[in-house]
């Protein structure tokens, strides 16, 4: 074990033990077998949504597999929630006096990432999408944890909810967001989520928020060579565009992301193009600041039209708040992770990872996946995610799980690779297990439910009042269609 965690690891296990009895985390052992006994079947349900990754708002099979599992388990499904038709929530339990906490489980791919689950480069002929954020391990291993927290509270007869929610389209779609505007987080005491990884840490901090969309540019076809006095290039519009954006860099606050892609430049060479796109994305941590550059863009893409004789629309996609960090919720998840540990490779294992990392950049002792990260309740993080508007309505902690090989980055075929071998299982399966302890010891810890609902207020602030970056009626069903 890391020398900090040992240092801490007992004044951390002592005030949770503290606050509900040494019997709760003597019934662990039961939590833990029957994650075990399921350990095979959710490395299969992890196995089949890597085997058929479906994009944002379009994983049916996902989350009809997903919501199999949990009503199998028990759990009332509400399927189709807020607007998206393979968003669902499904419930297990008796309110009562006890709490609702809720898991949140992901399913969504990313495009253009095929690849075998080898640690070589090898893309899948004909395949269009791949796992490269590990959402196939982070939904199975979510709906894992449910399954036995649901066990758990039959068995003891204890009071309260245990709430699994299928998230679709994090990956630029903003999903949990239309979650939170419908009100489905407003009567949850607690959100308890995971990501896979390279690493394992309960580390709280923030993320920064983001405004996604596609600028897209209209103007005259005509033949490029015969006639082009009578053409209004839309592709010229967009480079237009993207330069004034690139000038922009050099004026906006610190820390901002402008980033985007030529999402459409036209068909061939010799038309003058009459549609053309740009897909944006702005990041900060400041919400503030990225309303403000993206207001700033699009009187930037106004000019760019005006200047090309073209005209422009704007289509959102994507808005997500920062994350707001929970000490309360975080110190509770890191004694759950310290109880479970690290990943341990076997000798097949410990080949593939070795053979991976010589494709990477970064390449960190093998080791770094049995180990856990010193506690952090300041991480400063550099991503996105939508379950940062969940986290400003309900108190909300998260945690990462080695499933990846040390040194792996999100959104790469590395990624896909390990998601869809035996080591991504594996650390799966630690998370749920660090999911599930971390519910049970709420469940019996009505004092530190209290306790971080008390930190929420105090962090979120008297005067906050919610008002999504996401400003569109409804979900962008064929944003990944387009």
């Amino acid at each position: 074990m890391h020398k900090t965690l040992a240092r801490l690891r007992t004044p951390l296990l002592a005030a949770l033990l503290a606050g509900c009895g040494a019997p709760a985390w003597a019934a662990d052992s039961g939590v833990l077998a029957s994650l075990d006994a399921y350990a095979p079947r959710q490395a299969q349900v992890a196995q089949t949504l890597w085997q058929h990754p479906e994009l944002g708002y379009l994983e049916v099979q996902s989350s009809q597999l997903l919501q199999q599992e949990l009503r199998q388990a028990g759990f009332r499904i509400e399927a189709g929630v807020a607007g998206m038709p393979t968003a669902f929530v499904a419930t297990y339990g008796r309110r009562g006096d006890g709490p609702v906490i809720a898991l949140l489980a992901e399913m969504d791919a990313l495009p253009g990432m095929a690849q075998a689950a080898e640690p070589v480069r090898t893309p899948i002929p004909g395949q269009a999408a791949g796992q490269a954020c590990g959402h196939n391990l982070f939904g199975a291993a979510s709906v894992g944890a449910a399954r036995a927290i649901a066990q758990w509270l039959q068995a003891s007869g204890t009071a309260g909810e245990v709430r699994l929610y299928g998230t679709p389209a994090e990956e630029g779609g903003s999903g949990k967001v239309y979650m939170t505007r419908a009100g489905l987080f407003d009567d949850v005491d607690v959100v308890l989520h995971w990501h896979p990884g390279s690493e394992n840490s309960a580390a709280q901090g923030t993320s920064l928020a983001n405004i996604s969309g596609k600028f897209r540019f209209h103007g005259l076809a005509a033949h490029a060579a015969i006639a082009p006095d009578r053409g209004r290039s839309a592709l010229d519009a967009v480079e237009a565009f993207n330069h004034m954006a690139n000038l922009m860099r050099e004026h906006v606050p610190d820390g901002t992301r402008i980033h985007y892609v030529i999402s459409n430049g036209g068909s061939a060479p010799n038309v003058v193009p009459d549609l053309a796109e740009a897909y944006y994305y702005v990041r900060h941590v400041d919400p503030a600041v990225v309303r403000d550059v993206f207001q700033r863009l699009h009187k930037a893409a106004e000019g760019a039209a005006l200047g090309t004789g073209t005209s422009v629309e704007f289509e959102q996609t994507g808005g997500v708040f920062s994350l707001l960090p929970n000490d309360t919720l975080g110190q509770v998840m890191q004694a759950a992770l310290e109880q479970v540990g690290g990943v341990r490779y076997d000798a097949a294992e410990q080949a593939f990872a070795e053979t991976l990392q010589q494709s990477l950049e970064r390449r960190p002792p093998l080791a770094v996946a049995a180990q856990l990260q010193p506690y952090r309740a300041d991480l400063a993080g550099s991503a996105s995610t939508d379950v940062g508007d969940v986290s400003w309505t309900v108190p909300t902690a998260g945690l990462s799980t080695a499933t990846w090989v040390p040194g792996t980055p999100a959104h790469s075929w590395q990624a896909v690779a390990a998601s869809g071998a035996t080591l991504g299982a594996k650390g799966a399966l630690n998370a749920s297990k660090a999911l599930a302890l971390a519910a049970v010891q709420l469940f019996q810890s009505p004092d530190t439910v209290r306790r971080a609902a008390d930190e929420f207020a105090q962090r979120r602030g008297p005067a906050f009042h919610y008002d999504p970056l996401l400003q569109r009626e409804s979900p962008p069903l064929d944003y990944r269609r387009k």
